[in-house]
């Protein structure tokens, strides 16, 4: 049975991957704002932030970043980056919300855990938000578990690993 859905590496500078990343970031900025102050992002700092991560930890030869596509059109990405020898780190997993539910999700997330394999990674850790919890409710239904905080970024609050068979 043919899928509509395809999942393929894409260059983390690429217009596709441009255009996903600013909807998951103002997505993701949006919740934070609006659950902690009952707004949303302000236009000025969106652009900020989202220039001031390039993605550029998501190019070989440690990194890899995914875009899925539903009937041909982009639809979600997941990015990977090698944090040591064996351990890879998830980025900026994300289906568009018009795409959610449709198995999307869990491709890429598939699609993370093979090309984390390929660059050798033993283990896969992520971090998130409490506020996300479709993306907790995803990573538990796929082998993550809890783990110790790994990193100092100030909106993390959950933290995830998975060994990698």
């Amino acid at each position: 049975m043919n899928s509509p859905w395809t999942v393929a590496p894409e260059p983390f500078d690429s217009s596709v991957a441009a255009e996903l990343w600013r909807a998951y970031y103002t997505e993701v900025s949006d919740r934070w704002y609006l659950l902690h102050e009952g707004r949303t992002t302000d236009p000025g700092e969106l652009e900020r932030e989202v220039a001031a991560d390039t993605g550029d930890y998501l190019a070989a030869p440690d990194g890899v970043l995914l875009v899925a596509r539903y009937l041909g059109e982009p639809a979600g990405m997941a990015g990977v980056r090698m944090l040591d020898a064996s351990t890879g780190e998830l980025k900026r997993v994300f289906v568009r919300p018009a795409m959610r539910g449709k198995g999307g999700a869990d491709l890429l997330l598939a699609g993370a855990e093979s090309a984390a394999r390929e660059l050798g990674a033993e283990r896969i850790v992520l971090d998130t938000r409490t506020d996300l919890v479709e993306s907790r409710t995803l990573y538990a239904r796929h082998g993550y578990e809890e783990t110790p905080r790994y990193n100092d970024d100030p909106y993390s609050e959950h933290w995830f690993a998975k060994k990698l068979l």
